[in-house]
């Protein structure tokens, strides 16, 4: 095998996580063809642009009687970075995704790993089901930092060793922690994001409480703001709707 160099295998520590969106066919007008084909047959296309309230009026129907087919006629791929850990809670959401993670059996993986930021909240109070977090002391934030860095050097000096033993890389990686940074393509459409975004992140319109991981919920706001753009109608008749998937 190549040798890696010793500022290749230098861990690195992030406290941020990365939403690119690649691709997609997702607007607006996609969900008005799939409504109005009910009743216009093959000549939907043409009743898309005639009048613009009454298209908007159609989605918030659409969305607040929870016709929710004509939301899925789209396309978003996202090219994701974040911790291990996210993404195991992230493919819990099996209905209208598509996964493809980078794999610890073909290539050497990366040593960035996760570490919390000072805006993280620390602090679990409460019984399961009555809790909250709350603002973590400086002096739990350095214990944090410390504990976490020192693991995921040890971690990763034990895959190197076993790498360079000669050890295939699909059992070398049993060592890595779930704060390892890992990037996959998420495909979804509007309808599936939407009870992504239901349960993933919190927020005041939301008529359905949520009680997120904050760094589930930091992928989640950037593939928010993404969608919010291709399809603006949509995402207003979410929103105005409490924020639940129809």
């Amino acid at each position: 095998m190549t040798e890696s160099t010793t500022e290749d295998t230098k861990p690195t520590f992030r406290s941020d996580v990365t939403v690119e969106l690649v691709k997609h066919s997702a607007a607006d007008s996609d969900v008005l063809w799939a409504a109005r084909v009910s009743t216009a047959g093959e000549q939907s296309l043409e009743e898309i642009t005639k009048d613009p309230e009454r298209s908007k009026g159609l989605i918030n129907f659409l969305m607040r009687d929870r016709h929710g087919s004509p939301f899925e006629h789209n396309s978003m791929t996202f090219f994701i970075n974040a911790p291990i850990f996210v993404f195991r809670e992230f493919m819990r959401h099996r209905v209208g995704w598509s996964y493809n993670e980078e794999s610890g059996r073909y290539r050497e993986l990366q040593p960035v790993f996760y570490v919390p930021g000072k805006d993280r909240k620390l602090v679990q109070e409460g019984r399961p089901g009555k809790y909250v977090f709350v603002e973590g002391t400086d002096e739990q934030h350095e214990t944090t930092s410390r504990a976490m860095e020192k693991s995921y050097r040890d971690a990763y000096a034990a895959y190197q060793e076993m790498l360079d033993a000669g050890v295939a890389r699909e059992v070398a990686r049993s060592v890595l922690p779930v704060g390892l940074f890992s990037s996959m393509y998420a495909t979804c459409n509007a309808r599936s994001l939407m009870h992504f975004l239901n349960l993933r992140t919190q927020h005041e319109l939301s008529t359905v409480p949520s009680f997120p991981q904050r760094e589930i919920e930091m992928v989640g706001e950037l593939m928010e703001a993404e969608w919010a753009k291709l399809m603006p109608l949509t995402y207003a008749a979410f929103n105005k709707n409490g924020r639940v998937a129809p």
